[in-house]
């Protein structure tokens, strides 16, 4: 099945020095650029995290520090990731939730000013969740009949990642779903948007949840004190909290985005 495509759609798979999307930095990144005619083009690379690789982590995804003590740093290779990246659109097997937090984490830490703005953002992981809860190496004997090899390689699983996805659309296109409301609907049509709108049930203003949006489509704290309160609301009253966000323990873009907000207040 051809994908139906207005801009170029990028599935990624990072492997990781561990999980906290904060500090946590890449060792290894993958990206297979699916074009408007549907020919392909990959592009991945090892990366020197400039930190440790504790072991554990190693022995999942099979890479050590003496495998990377001469790969570029992040900051080396971003411009070259900034180029194949273009203006493409995302997909990836839990990406929203890791993938692409670590990714944007990484271009800001690296100084470049790297926005989701005007992206859509499939997860392949929430459509396998909501019509067929398993886990990577589940879906792809579920979807396309055969083992994973090499499963926890970037590219590997990115590729595994893109089958599962083309096989989801035919599977699931003729497959009608009931809404809270009652409504019909198709959820799993060959449309980027309405897929990145199916598998982004949460309302999160930054990715890692800090601040989403309310009913009523306002920014809100969803955690701490300020816990369902309006962020400008909060930074109009107690402007030192926007101090204390960002000199704490916050991901770089909840940074950014909080700033944004507050820049708004000004305008």
């Amino acid at each position: 099945m051809e994908l139906k495509l207005s801009k170029p759609l990028i599935f990624l798979d990072l492997e990781t020095t561990g999980l906290n999307i904060g500090t946590d930095r890449i060792v290894e990144i993958a990206l297979l650029k699916v074009k408007v005619d549907n020919s392909t083009e990959i592009k991945s690379m090892r990366i020197n995290p400039e930190i440790p690789i504790p072991e554990k982590v190693s022995l999942i995804h099979g890479i050590y520090e003496k495998d990377i003590v001469n790969c570029p740093t992040f900051k080396q290779a971003a411009p070259e990731l900034i180029q194949f990246i273009g203006n493409a659109d995302f997909a990836g097997y839990n990406s929203n939730k890791f993938d692409i937090p670590v990714l944007v984490e990484e271009f800001l830490r690296a100084e470049f000013d790297f926005d989701l703005f005007g992206r859509k953002l499939v997860d392949v992981q929430n459509i396998f969740h909501n019509m067929e809860p398993r886990n990577l190496s589940a879906a792809y004997k579920f979807y396309c009949d055969k083992p994973l090899v090499n499963a926890h390689s970037a590219e590997a699983d990115t590729i595994a990642t893109f089958e599962i996805f083309k096989s989801q659309l035919e599977k699931y296109k003729d497959t009608q779903l009931e809404d809270e409301k009652g409504n019909k609907y198709f959820p799993v049509a060959n449309d980027v948007a309405q897929l990145s709108e199916f598998t982004n049930k949460n309302k999160n203003v930054d990715l890692a949840g800090r601040i989403v949006y309310n009913e009523k489509g306002i920014e809100v704290f969803n955690f701490g004190k300020h816990k369902e309160k309006s962020v400008v609301e909060v930074f109009t009253k107690e402007p030192g909290y926007y101090s204390w966000m960002m000199q704490g323990d916050f991901p770089a873009y909840t940074k950014k985005i909080i700033t944004k907000i507050r820049l708004g207040m000004k305008s």
